[in-house]
């Protein structure tokens, strides 16, 4: 979970001033096809049924790849010319002409060429960015000199987080695609900043916060080949880096520390800031992150921190506000779920698809409701009462207890895993029972009042069909 090293901060600097680059050997649907498609076609002909128009979907290769009754698909790889999608936008009648005029939509010379020339290349589609799984590039090979400059202050090594290295070979792989970059574009690097700029620049991207006079003064005095590497393992290594990333991932997960509605109470879920910011300190992998944020309480956790990760189910606003409907208030928390859960782990808006499916994010209102289902299977009320700890709540160890409260969490949690290994191996460990000679033994109905076979298959009355029942029926509450 660390940020890509502060040379990317010189990047970010170098790159707001570099022209766009040379067209790829190949287009890519994503980076360059699809925001044509999206801003004038999918309105029409895109992934939402209830405003598709002539059958015609253009955001899947097999929909716009299919022949049509007209003839040709709309799209022919390889045949820029005989794809009616083409034949369409270059039409000079206002009746065949696409986008259509009262859509007041033109594509530029440039957005029709790019279109021609990727059903040239094939028409190659691609998944979702989201979807898609990334891919290390090749370092570029640069060679010394290629856009001038030299080292001479003393600052750069070999270390991955010099930054030094804008002035001569590169030290990293990222400083590799600056020089190409740079090269390509005919441009130099700027001069290297100062040491007082250097340390003010990375100790506010990894802290938030300036540095102090004595740590500026320390770093300007410091004239040994890593000084600046020395800066940024500090700097990772303080509480006041995970602080501050953690800040950006609660933005995302709508943490705040009041209900947000009505009153807009004071929330005790400041356990679940306390987990984030822990997580980014220890560089907690990723995926253990996920899981522990959205399945923590199903797990067999070994601490208090595995429970409170959960407070990403429980961040949504709340409301005790006389006049509301209960389902309603339900519906609208569950909604919030979803889209935070999508704008976090998914890198997709969710939101449009409660109402239909999603236009341009390929979500259907099916998953939509699905994930609500999912998300909303929580033990949480609509209403909070007014309180700031509404159920339900996990009890914490002071801190003196919590060491001991651990130890006892860790052997629940093995306890916990031998049950649902044993679980897991139900059916073989049936069959050796069975195989040994065993016989399952019907319960005697001698004395017997309460039978329930739960098969009634609808209604809310169960059938009481114990021999000596003195109840015949009951009620599902």
């Amino acid at each position: 979970m660390r940020p890509i090293t502060p040379s990317c901060i010189l990047a970010a600097c170098v790159l707001t001033a570099v022209a766009a680059a040379p067209a790829p050997v190949k287009l890519s649907f994503n980076d360059h096809i699809q925001p044509i498609l999206a801003d004038n076609c999918y309105a029409c002909h895109g992934v939402d049924p209830g405003s598709r128009k002539a059958d015609l979907r253009l955001d899947r290769f097999e929909h716009a790849t299919r022949p049509r009754k007209e003839g040709d698909p709309a799209i022919v790889p390889g045949q820029p010319d005989r794809s009616p999608l083409v034949q369409r936008i270059e039409s000079k009648d206002e009746k065949k002409i696409m986008p259509p005029p009262e859509a007041h939509k033109t594509l530029k010379p440039d957005q029709i060429a790019t279109l021609r020339r990727w059903i040239a290349e094939g028409a190659e589609y691609q998944e979702h960015w989201a979807f898609v799984t990334p891919v290390r590039p090749a370092v570029p090979a640069v060679r010394e000199g290629e856009t001038g400059g030299r080292r001479d202050r003393g600052i750069g090594s070999s270390s991955p987080h010099s930054v030094s290295s804008s002035l001569g070979l590169p030290a990293n792989p990222i400083d590799a695609f600056i020089r190409a970059k740079l090269s390509a574009n005919n441009l130099t690097p700027s001069p290297e900043a100062d040491r007082r700029s250097l340390i003010r620049r990375v100790t506010l991207d990894l802290t938030g916060i300036v540095p102090t006079a004595a740590e500026v003064e320390a770093f300007v005095a410091d004239k040994s080949p890593d000084a600046y590497a020395k800066i940024v393992d500090r700097l990772l290594a303080s509480p006041r880096y995970g602080e501050h990333r953690a800040r950006y991932w609660l933005d995302y997960v709508r943490y705040a520390d009041t209900h947000g509605v009505h009153f807009d109470n004071y929330r005790a879920i400041w356990p679940y800031r306390d987990y984030v910011i822990g997580a980014f300190n220890a560089n907690k992998r990723f995926d253990t992150f996920v899981r522990e944020q959205l399945a923590g309480d199903l797990l067999p956790a070994r601490t208090f921190d595995e429970l409170a990760a959960t407070g990403f189910v429980r961040s949504n606003p709340t409301t005790n506000e006389g006049g509301t409907i209960t389902e309603e208030v339900y519906v609208n928390q569950t909604r919030d779920r979803v889209e935070a859960f999508g704008a976090t782990f998914l890198g997709l808006t969710t939101g449009c698809a409660a109402c239909h499916d999603h236009k341009f994010d390929p979500v259907s209102q099916k998953d939509h409701y699905g994930l609500a289902a999912f998300l909303g299977n929580t033990a949480e009320k609509p209403w909070d009462l007014n309180i700031s700890e509404p159920l339900p709540v996990l009890r914490l160890p002071k801190a003196e207890n919590k060491a001991s409260a651990e130890f006892i969490l860790g052997q629940r949690a093995g306890l916990q895993e031998k049950l649902e290994a044993r679980r897991s191996r139900a059916r073989e460990l049936t069959a050796a029972w069975l195989a040994d000679g065993n016989k399952p033994q019907p319960v005697p109905a001698t004395g017997l009042e309460l039978r329930l076979r739960l098969d009634e298959g609808a209604g809310d009355v169960l059938k009481n069909s114990a021999p000596g029942a003195k109840v015949a029926t009951f009620k599902a509450d």
